[in-house]
């Protein structure tokens, strides 16, 4: 008699699983479609004009999709393609060199022991917990008295010192890279930037992704400091484009066309996102967990 009882509980145990698994790609599909119903209302408004746009939602595309893309394109006081230029130089720089040296500066911390280890650490983590706003006032007016305003260094050159790009590259480290592969490579005569480069570089590539990611969507959405520093109408980034659009009086705000630069500033994050989202879920569970 226990074996019918057996396979029932069986078949019931399947059954819940089965339900369970339905009901999370419910949630899920309800989630994703949640996430994904913004970028719709962006994409459907980008062919909508003006008047299309403020007489309220609609799921139907309108046929202003060409019109405002030359309007947004074709205005040579936006220079939209120059600022998108300019943007993927800055994200682009920013993104290397803040994983990068960042990566260093993490191995450094993790690999050596010296009296200040712990100091440094601590200083640098009391660094991360300052905001940008405090220090922009004499951050632009050092860059004016050096003559580099109007340059895209100041944009570039400070994303070396990353502070939270440091700690996620030192909490992955302490779960991912042991010191004893660094030092089987210094017994094998491996010099210190050639172990970085060619054994814990190839280690750290989750990290590095991830990290890139995010330094790199920070850079293209940042506002504030290209703000102060860019007055060149050559040298604006997006964002300033952007906020130039919206600024526009009421007789000649072009909603349709706010949309359309909107959706053009995000098609490079997404590339970006697309190319380096394998290595998201994996950079951030081994760096999120101490080994």
């Amino acid at each position: 008699m226990a074996a019918p009882v057996d396979a029932v509980g069986e078949m019931s145990n399947s059954q819940q699983l089965r339900m369970r698994r339905i009901f999370s790609y419910v949630i899920l599909t309800l989630f994703a479609a949640i996430s994904l119903f913004p970028f719709f209302i962006l994409i459907v408004n980008m062919t909508r004009d003006t008047h299309a746009i403020q007489k309220g939602f609609s799921l139907l595309p309108g046929s202003y999709l060409i019109k405002n893309f030359n309007t947004v394109i074709k205005n040579h006081d936006w220079k939209m393609l120059n600022s998108l230029k300019n943007s993927l130089i800055i994200s682009g720089l920013t993104a290397l060199l803040s994983t990068y040296f960042s990566a260093l500066t993490a191995y450094a911390i993790h690999v050596y022991d010296f009296r200040l280890k712990k100091f440094l650490f601590t200083f640098i983590l009391m660094i991360m917990m300052v905001p940008n706003q405090v220090s922009a006032l004499g951050f632009v007016k050092q860059m004016s008295s050096w003559g580099l305003t109007n340059s895209f260094i100041p944009l570039i050159i400070p994303s070396i010192a990353a502070p939270a790009t440091f700690f996620f590259m030192k909490q992955y480290m302490d779960s991912a890279l042991p010191l004893e592969i660094v030092e089987a490579a210094r017994i094998d005569g491996s010099g210190e930037f050639r172990t970085f480069n060619e054994l814990v570089t190839p280690i750290l590539k989750p990290a590095i992704a991830v990290q890139a990611i995010f330094t790199f969507v920070s850079s293209w959405n940042n506002f504030f400091i290209p703000a102060l520093i860019l007055d060149d109408k050559n040298k604006r980034t997006l964002p300033i484009v952007i906020g130039i659009i919206r600024s526009a009086d009421f007789a000649k705000f072009d909603m349709g066309a706010v949309y359309m630069a909107v959706g053009i500033s995000i098609i490079p994050v997404a590339i970006v996102f697309l190319i380096l989202s394998k290595f998201i879920i994996r950079g951030i569970a081994l760096g999120a967990v101490k080994g």
